[in-house]
Formats: C-alpha cells, sequence, structure tokens
C-alpha cells in the first residue's frame, strides 16, 4: 500500500489537525493605498481617466472593501487623480461604510432611480467631460451594468480596465506570498489527512465533506473552495464525472482542493494509487512529474509564459502522446496565475506572450490524461523571483510515498 494511504479513521484524522491561521497578518491600509497609487499612475500613462470597479476581487484588491456582485450595481469609480467615490443603493450605505478599509464618499440611488446615469452624473461632478472621458470598466463586470452606463452616457467612451487591474494584480507583494503561501500549507496538510482515511467504498462525497471539515479545522473558515475527487478511470477527466464512482482497491485516485485566506486561494492537487500501483501507472505519474519539473525549470524572469507550457507539453509529446492538446495527452494549459481569483492572470499556456516577472504566482499543472485508462495530475505553485522559479509546495516525492512520510 502506498504510504500514508488509509488505516485512519475520518475523527483521528480531524483531531491530528491544527488550526495555522494564529499568526496570520492580513493586507494592511497602506498596501490598499499603495495599490491605487499604482493604478492610478497607469491610468495616467494610457490616458485613462478613471476605473468602474465592481463588487468582487478587484473592489476589494483596490479597497479593501469586501462585496459581492449581485444584480444591483455596487462599485467604485477610481479616478485617474483623487480619491475614491463608491456607488450603491441608499438601503446598504452603513452596511457598505462598515467593510470600507479605504475610506471615500458614497453615492447612492434609491430603487426607484437609475445607478447608472449617478455615475455618469457624480463623474461629471468628479470634473470628467464625458463626451471626452476615457472610463475603463473592470473586465469582471456585468453586461448589464456596462451596457446601463454606456446607455447613460452614450458619449462616454468605455474600454477594458485589464491593463489596470491585472497589471497591478499579476505582481504579488510579500504579504500576499505569505498568505498564499500559508494557504497552501494549509491545503498541504488537509490532502495528507484525506489520503489516510481512504478506504474501499468511500465514495468522493464522503471524501469531499471530510476535506471541507479538515479545511475549516486547519483554519479556513468557510472550509474548502472547491474540491474535485475522483478515482480509476474517472480521474482521465480534468474536472470529474456525473457519476463518479466509488473506490477500488489499486484505482487512481486525483484529489484537486483549495481554501481561502484573507480571500487569497491555495489550489493543490495530489495524484497516487489506492492499493499497489502497476507499471502503467507508475510510467504515468513519472512521466507527468517529469513535464511538471520541465515547466518549472525553465520559468526565468523575461521568458515569456506560454514557453512554460511549450516546455511540459514537449516532455508528453515525446513520450508519444498528444500532440498539442489532443488526448490522450494534456489538453488544457499548463498553469493559471492565482491570488484573489483561483484563476487570474495571466496563463501557462501557448498563446500568452506575457513576459514572466517577479512576484507573478502560477499553477504548474500539465495533466496527462489517457480516457479509458486513468490521468494523472501533479498540481503545485510555484512564484517567480529574480533569481528564477520558487515553490510554494515541493511537488509529490514518488508515487509510493507521496507525502514524504517515509
Amino acid at each position: 500500500m502506498t504510504i500514508g494511504i488509509g488505516g485512519v479513521s475520518p475523527q483521528q484524522a480531524l483531531d491530528g489537525l491544527n488550526n495555522m491561521t494564529q499568526d496570520v497578518a492580513p493586507i494592511a491600509l497602506s498596501e490598499f493605498e499603495a495599490r491605487i497609487a499604482k493604478a492610478q499612475l497607469i491610468m495616467q500613462q494610457q490616458g485613462i481617466d478613471a476605473v468602474y470597479l465592481n463588487a468582487g476581487t478587484n473592489l476589494y484588491y483596490f479597497t479593501g472593501t469586501r462585496w459581492y456582485a449581485s444584480e444591483r450595481l455596487v462599485g467604485a469609480i477610481l479616478p485617474a487623480t483623487g480619491k475614491v467615490q463608491y456607488i450603491a443603493p441608499a438601503f446598504e450605505l452603513d452596511t457598505l461604510q462598515g467593510f470600507m478599509v479605504v475610506k471615500g464618499e458614497v453615492n447612492t440611488w434609491h430603487e426607484d432611480e437609475s445607478p447608472y446615469v449617478l455615475v455618469a452624473t457624480r463623474l461629471n461632478q468628479m470634473g470628467f467631460d464625458i463626451t471626452r472621458a476615457k472610463l475603463a470598466i473592470d473586465e469582471s463586470t456585468s453586461y448589464f451594468i456596462s451596457n446601463g452606463i454606456a446607455k447613460a452616457a452614450p458619449q462616454l467612451t468605455l474600454v477594458d480596465a485589464k491593463t489596470v487591474t491585472a497589471g497591478c494584480r499579476m505582481i504579488k507583494s510579500s504579504t500576499e506570498l505569505a498568505l498564499i503561501q500559508q494557504a497552501m500549507n494549509m491545503t498541504l496538510e488537509v490532502h495528507k489527512a484525506a489520503a489516510s482515511i481512504l478506504h474501499e467504498g468511500i465514495t468522493t462525497d464522503e471524501v469531499a465533506a471530510f476535506i471541507d471539515a479538515a479545511h475549516r479545522k486547519v483554519g479556513a473558515s468557510r472550509g474548502s473552495y472547491f474540491c474535485i475527487v475522483l478515482f480509476g478511470e474517472d480521474t482521465a477527466y480534468p474536472h470529474g464525472v456525473k457519476s463518479p464512482k466509488a473506490l477500488s482497491k489499486n484505482d487512481t485516485v486525483l484529489i484537486d482542493t483549495g481554501c481561502q485566506l484573507e480571500g487569497y486561494n491555495s489550489d493543490i492537487t495530489r495524484t497516487y494509487v489506492f492499493g499497489e500501483p502497476s507499471a502503467r501507472q507508475r510510467e504515468l505519474w513519472q512521466l507527468e512529474q517529469q513535464a511538471q519539473l520541465a515547466a518549472f525549470n525553465i520559468a526565468k524572469v523575461d521568458l515569456p509564459c506560454g514557453d512554460v507550457d511549450t516546455a511540459a507539453r514537449q516532455v508528453l509529446e515525446k513520450a508519444g502522446f498528444g500532440p498539442g492538446y489532443a488526448v490522450p495527452g494534456l489538453p488544457h494549459r499548463t498553469g493559471h496565475g492565482i491570488g484573489l481569483d483561483i484563476h487570474e492572470w495571466p496563463y501557462l499556456v501557448k498563446s500568452d506572450r506575457t513576459p514572466l516577472a517577479a512576484g507573478m504566482c502560477f499553477s504548474n499543472e500539465p495533466m496527462l490524461c489517457v480516457p479509458g485508462e486513468f490521468g494523472i495530475r501533479h498540481e503545485d505553485h510555484f512564484y517567480m523571483t529574480a533569481d528564477g522559479a520558487k515553490w510554494f509546495t515541493l511537488p509529490a516525492k514518488s508515487i509510493d510515498d507521496p507525502f514524504y512520510l517515509g
């Protein structure tokens, strides 16, 4: 039996976990203010007069204000110079002010009024000539909001805010890196605990429920942010199947899960065998790790993101898989950026030519999918430094000892 797999009851495994968040340092007001200053500099360089930040991760990133998008417009106008201005329903005023970190005037609208007209009116009051002004729209903003603003101010020029939002968020600060590191540490301990409770007949739902409880035990107040548990041939499908099977002896096991810490995500996949690995399982497990290491080893500052994807894919193609994104082989990108969103810019995919830069963070998961047999995904994350890539978590040790317990 693979080391660390099975033999422990769920309660015993939970009892072995402890809260890992006691020394966590949240993002300080000074960092939010520095983010705004950087965004404003980019806006001035690009001739953008203001950015509309919708409720969600962009609003939080720049203002520290946690609010989730809904059918009502809640957001902020960030001008190229000056202070942030919030837009919100009048009945949410007191609640919104309680969530603010970066303070600003809240411009309110009643249920029978148009928030889109309010945006246009406020831009005028801020000194912008909306017949010539350029408003960048947070790319996560729903169409009904951008369309509403466009109709309320048809002469206003609307552009994509990605150059501002991604331009800031792609590069993580030391505080952000520390939060991501601790979230990854937490999820890795949860992985070890989940592996220890496996037994023949256990269902994917039972494992996912345990992983949620385990994430809460290590300090993730909302449990698992997501969880994919797959056994046997189901592991060949990256995001699972409609009716997943229960665990059988000698099945390949794939578990992909993560949590959030101060809004920052973890995301780790481990693949191993419940029982004795076959020669085929050993061969493909090792090949997948070679692809993962090829991606890591080539990652250097100024290298285009797409070249990292190519390096991993070449390992698999040399072994007869693919070509390209065909299966059997690697059907998806090698990796994605991570931060406040679990998938964010830039991406380790051939078409992304963004140069790697210090502070960027990526998943490294060049999954090998063999429909009809099984799949292997090793997923760890790294961040870029001036000296190259650094792991948040070390890749699995071996198919016989994935968690370095032997």
